[in-house]
């Protein structure tokens, strides 16, 4: 989240959460629908900060005692070319090549293995350089 900081002067700050909801409340405006995420942060001896995430459709003005930073979602595509630029186009094939779900006869076979494959190194299953799976 990249914060964005809002004025110091502290607002009033009012969380009810009751299971997987909350009603959340800024110097009394339920803002809860506005919201997707929301973190609170408190270190001792210091002002209680609050991180809010909005919805796409939620209108921008604030009027809500935390420190307020509202924050957009990071973009994922920087840290995608990062981890693609660091793979050996060799590897990838072989371990594409590899795959017991290669040979499925399906249309475009090679290029769902092969996202299939970026997708589970990208989630930390089956590692470059891992041997690959055998077919049972």
């Amino acid at each position: 989240m990249t914060p964005t900081p809002l004025p110091p002067e502290p607002r009033h700050v009012r969380i009810a959460a009751s299971g997987p909801t909350a009603r959340l409340e800024i110097n009394g405006r339920d803002v809860a629908d506005q919201v997707r995420e929301y973190q609170v942060r408190h270190v001792a001896g210091q002002l209680p900060e609050l991180s809010v995430l909005l919805r796409p459709t939620a209108g921008a003005d604030w009027d809500g005692l935390a420190r307020i930073a509202v924050g957009e979602e990071p973009d994922p595509g920087p840290a995608a070319a990062q981890f693609l630029a660091a793979l050996d186009a060799g590897e990838v094939e072989r371990a594409v090549l590899a795959r017991h779900d290669l040979l499925d006869g399906g249309p475009a076979e090679f290029t769902r293995a092969l996202l299939l494959q970026l997708t589970e190194w990208s989630l930390g299953k089956r590692q470059p350089g891992d041997p690959a799976e055998v077919a049972g």
